[in-house]
């Protein structure tokens, strides 16, 4: 896995988009600002540093390598090849400690719960030099309220869980001990910056990492090439191959499908390749295990509306009474966990206990699609509305799975999931509307015809969601929810939009076009998603270069795209325009290091502007000219 460092002031950027619309910019950039990290050398200060390091966070998306990195961490240490300073090394992961939430007990009680060998032990003293490692803070259900917390610098005091984490996590307990967290982009900010001495990311696979891995999964190496060529013929695929949990689902789908299949067959788009996927664990379970296919069936749909219950609370892993609200005996998961380890698995921990969840993030997500889309297709039920307003009548038709009278149309479910997920603030449900409307494709009734007892016409209601989503890009004042739209309306099969920007780009035309608000928002997707590295921009192709306030408009437009640019030139800048500048330099986050103003007519009004950005020391520019 690659562990890097931005070599900047720490800052905290979060952002509103789902982290797989992250990782699509992320894959563009060049690493220049970037200082690579080896595992073992996580709690090491850099050449020129002199200040020590004592927390350290890591972020990454789900299934990126966060928990791997941890546990190579860990091996190398045991293994006496790293960090022989450290005598002490207590790995303690957010899933099991939120087993202990409800209990108040001392910090050497915590430890010796969870590590009975260190009874004995005086872990107050400093006599040991320890390291803790907090996995998942994005799976973490604990209150941690940093501003209220109250100090405590005594090991063997007892408080509740969530107080001693704060101590230890801000230095007050134990503030000789190393501290390693580990969460995903939307959580990082539950801990204060002024806590953390150095922020990391774990990167997933680069380009030739994705090669290799098809290359030594797959033996044949002609079929690996073909796996490989296929997935970069879609650009969303490939995207995604970054996270190697990814690869692992495409090589499982790809291997069988790309040595039998047409190529009609074969999966273009994300929806595709995991409904595949699922189907083919569906399948080899059967293979194995012949009797009670119905319970199958019974079972996925289960585990479909927990993927979506807990998806919509934004909790990724489950206990047992999780399971029960959602009709799923405990014993009849850790059997089918048992069964279908692909999909769905049951941890045991250092702590008493047991802790579900599934695969990954992105499996989650589309078996909550799946609930959604079965539930209006088989028992005409709208399931956002069970969600928002479950009486007593509607708990019993579900946990029975019965059907409503009323009917429920596909269309308005669809347009009621886009409303859902225009809402959301850190774009959760992206990914989920995205499979949900996808598994409405005429393509997915067949692979789905096991799960289906109905059949509806999909014309029409796929007529209308795009009409709707359309609507949507054209009126919704955000270019990273439009981005999604378009990734939506993609899975839908409809590239109108896009295509027309693309003869623009191409003709060059779109200099004397006027272009829509949705039409800007095509341009900001065919430039985030084509497989052009983002080094710079040059506004000129899209504005005459005389003209001066065409240009200024040009700017304010395509905000998320300069944002993720490494260098801005000839841009033809004047003093009015410094407000949009202003704007992509503090846009968060904003990726420009190399801004050219040589010879722009900015005056003293534009002057301090500028100024009072690079002053911000989270701004990230190098070169001013």
């Amino acid at each position: 896995m690659r562990h890097s460092q931005n070599n900047r002031p720490i800052r905290r950027e979060i952002s509103n988009e789902h982290e797989v619309r992250q990782i699509e910019t992320q894959s563009r950039r060049a690493a220049t600002e970037d200082t690579a990290i080896k595992c073992s050398d996580i709690f090491r200060a850099l050449p020129g540093q002199d200040k020590a390091i004592r927390t350290v966070l890591t972020k990454g998306v789900a299934g990126i390598g966060k928990t791997v990195s941890v546990q190579k961490f860990i091996l190398d240490w045991a293994e006496g090849k790293e960090n022989q300073d450290v005598q002490l090394i207590f790995p303690l992961p957010f899933r099991e400690i939120n087993l202990m939430m409800d209990k108040t007990l001392s910090l050497s009680d915590l430890l010796h719960d969870f590590f009975p060998e260190t009874q004995k032990m005086e872990i107050s003293s400093d006599e040991y030099r320890m390291s803790f490692i907090f996995d998942g803070l994005d799976e973490c259900r604990l209150p941690l309220k940093f501003k209220r917390n109250e100090t405590l610098g005594d090991a063997n005091k007892k408080k509740s869980v969530d107080e001693l984490l704060m101590n230890l996590i801000a230095g007050h307990l134990l503030p000789s001990a190393l501290i390693w967290i580990t969460s995903r982009p939307a959580a990082a900010d539950l801990v204060p910056s002024e806590c953390i001495h150095r922020v990391t990311e774990v990167r997933g696979f680069n380009e030739p990492q994705k090669e290799e891995y098809f290359r030594k999964r797959i033996s044949d190496q002609s079929l690996a090439n073909r796996i490989i060529s296929h997935l970069k013929s879609s650009r969303s695929l490939h995207i995604m191959c970054h996270i190697p949990v990814f690869c692992w689902i495409s090589a499982a789908v790809l291997e069988k499908m790309l040595s039998r299949a047409k190529s009609g067959e074969i999966p273009k788009t994300l929806t595709q390749m995991y409904t595949h996927f699922l189907m083919a664990q569906i399948s080899i379970k059967d293979t194995k295990y012949t009797e009670k296919k119905d319970k199958d069936m019974e079972m996925i749909f289960k585990l479909g509306k927990l993927a979506y219950v807990q998806l919509k609370k934004g909790n990724l892993i489950f206990y047992e009474e999780d399971l029960r609200e959602c009709g799923i005996d405990v014993t009849e998961a850790s059997v089918y966990s048992g069964l279908c380890t692909q999909i769905f698995r049951e941890e045991f921990g250092l702590y008493q206990g047991k802790v579900f969840c599934f695969v990954h993030l992105s499996i989650q997500e589309h078996l909550a699609a799946l609930y959604v889309h079965l539930s209006c297709t088989n028992h005409n039920r709208n399931a956002f509305d069970q969600i928002t307003k479950q009486s007593l009548l509607s708990k019993v038709m579900d946990w029975f799975q019965l059907s409503s009278s009323e009917h429920v149309s596909l269309s308005e479910l669809h347009q009621r999931a886009v409303d859902e997920a225009l809402q959301s603030k850190n774009g959760h449900l992206d990914l989920f509307l995205q499979f949900l409307l996808g598994l409405s494709v005429e393509s997915h009734q067949i692979l789905l015809q096991r799960m289906m007892m109905l059949k509806r016409s999909s014309f029409d209601r796929n007529e209308n969601t795009v009409e709707y989503i359309k609507m949507k890009i054209r009126t919704i004042n955000s270019p990273e929810k439009s981005i999604n739209l378009f990734h939506c309306l993609n899975e839908l099969g409809d590239h109108s939009l896009v295509e027309e920007i693309q003869q623009y780009l191409k003709s060059g035309t779109i200099k004397e076009a006027k272009l829509s608000s949705s039409q800007w928002s095509a341009v900001i997707f065919v430039m985030l998603t084509s497989e052009k590295k983002l080094d710079e921009f040059d506004i000129n192709q899209f504005v005459g270069e005389n003209n001066k306030a065409e240009k200024l408009k040009v700017l304010q437009n395509l905000l998320p795209y300069l944002s993720s640019l490494h260098s801005l030139s000839d841009c033809g800048v004047t003093d009015k325009d410094s407000a949009a500048l202003t704007s992509i330099l503090r846009s968060n986050p904003s990726q420009l290091i190399d801004l050219d103003l040589f010879n722009k007519k900015i005056r003293d009004s534009g002057v301090k502007l500028l100024s009072a950005v690079l002053e911000d020391p989270g701004c990230k520019l190098d070169k001013l000219w």
